[in-house]
């Protein structure tokens, strides 16, 4: 099978994956709760929905997205045409991450698919259960030669880098993402790499706060805060700060209620190591709500930390869990000596009706992407790409411009043969005048 050019085949393939995927919901709901306890309300929106929203919106647009483009001739090749072709880059390495175990396999996947390529898929070993789906799910939809799955650890991972690749595809961490781009590099691969960052989130007097925290809870502690695009702190102006803290308290209360831990709504820390990852976060730190934990079945309450030192454990690295550490400022000089701390963020949120402030704040900082008056939500719109910049990435994918991230854009210029102007041929002398002429004529 030519996957370069079968559009249909492509097609064929992508219509059996969301059959699959149909068929096997209930499954892959349970796997994700038998990995981490992940809520089925939580599954169907960030995982089985967003994957098969994403495939049907690829089988409806595929054939737009693959269709070569005309663009305007250049006077200089006068008579020519001149149009782009999306051709696949050819074997495709996908490398998958835990915290979202099936949307972050399959949505690169099926837009590798789609743009044409033969595809190897590495899910999680730490999600176990989902990875087996995934396995199971690619099997019986696809040929082995256009799509297999490879299952294993880090040394399976560590193979698999070793081996020439058109292009890679890798979510993860920074420091996973460092190795992925050193490998690459031994073969000039081009890579994209979805990574992280501490995300900042800007709370500013003229906010609405019983919304503010509403929004902000929800997206902290989705997913049991192993979002990479989670609030990672918040700097909140010191006149609102006792009221928001109040809210954000009362917030959580209602969503998770008193318990936390028997919430059937509240998810689960990934594993033993990352569990004890962010129990030592909360050593010698001011709680002010939650903190409660048990290594039993991985659980840590939704916490809020109260003005943690900028030099502290907390906040050198990204928190990736669900602690919330609250930070005050006076005026936007004391926000810069935060946010400038840190590299540039995979996301960035500002709360404020102070439409002026707002636009100045985001517009100060480079960041991957963001919300003015939510969290989480532009990760959700397949017209806007999703990637982050300096360390929390590189490139970025969804809807139509993930198909344009693993198809190379091949330029070809078509010349007529019934004229050909001789001023481009040696010899030369004698023509720089009228070549100036043309070339400022042109501009």
């Amino acid at each position: 099978m030519n996957f370069k050019t079968a559009i249909d085949y492509r097609k064929q393939s992508l219509r059996k994956l969301l059959t699959v995927v149909e068929s096997n919901e209930k499954k892959i709901i349970r796997a994700l709760y038998d990995d981490f306890k992940k809520p089925e309300f939580e599954s169907i929106l960030s995982e089985t929905g967003f994957v098969l929203s994403e495939l049907q919106h690829t089988l409806k647009n595929i054939e737009r997205w693959a269709k070569p483009k005309k663009v305007l001739p250049l006077l200089l090749n006068f008579p020519s045409s001149d149009t782009i072709y999306k051709e696949p880059y050819g074997k495709v390495l996908i490398i998958a991450p835990w915290n979202y175990p099936f949307q972050l396999a399959l949505c690169p996947l099926i837009a590798a698919v789609a743009a044409g390529n033969q595809v190897v898929v590495k899910p999680s070993e730490l999600t176990p259960n989902t990875s087996k789906m995934i396995a199971q799910i690619i099997a019986e939809t696809f040929d082995r030669e256009h799509v297999t799955c490879v299952e294993g650890g880090a040394e399976k991972a560590t193979e698999l880098l070793a081996q020439p690749w058109d292009y890679i595809f890798f979510t993860g961490s920074v420091a996973v993402g460092k190795i992925v781009a050193q490998a690459a590099a031994a073969h000039l691969t081009p890579v994209t790499l979805e990574l992280g960052g501490k995300n900042p989130c800007i709370i500013d007097q003229s906010a609405d706060l019983p919304l503010a925290a509403k929004r902000i809870v929800w997206g902290k502690f989705f997913n049991a805060g192993q979002t990479c695009i989670a609030p990672d702190y918040l700097l909140v102006h010191q006149n609102i700060k006792s009221d928001l803290i109040h809210l954000i308290k009362k917030e959580i209360v209602r969503a998770y209620g008193e318990n936390q831990e028997i919430s059937p709504d509240f998810a689960r820390i990934i594993n033993a190591k990352n569990w004890k990852r962010q129990v030592s976060l909360l050593q010698d730190q001011t709680i002010l709500f939650g903190g409660k934990n048990s290594e039993t079945d991985f659980f840590i309450a939704p916490t809020l930390i109260d003005e943690p030192k900028l030099d502290s454990l907390l906040m050198q690295e990204e928190i990736f869990g669900p602690i919330l550490p609250v930070l005050s400022y006076q005026n936007e000089e004391d926000i810069r000596k935060v946010i400038s701390r840190y590299a540039k963020s995979l996301a960035f949120y500002v709360f404020s009706n102070n439409e002026k402030f707002a636009k100045k704040i985001m517009g100060s900082y480079e960041f991957g992407g963001g919300c003015w008056n939510d969290t989480m939500i532009h990760f959700a719109n397949k017209r806007l790409p999703f990637g982050g910049v300096g360390q929390s990435g590189m490139g970025a994918y969804h809807g139509r411009l993930g198909f344009d991230t693993f198809s190379h854009q091949k330029a070809l210029v078509r010349k007529a043969n019934w004229l050909d102007i001789p001023i481009r041929y040696a010899p030369y002398h004698g023509k720089e005048k009228f070549l100036k002429k043309i070339l400022n004529w042109l501009s």
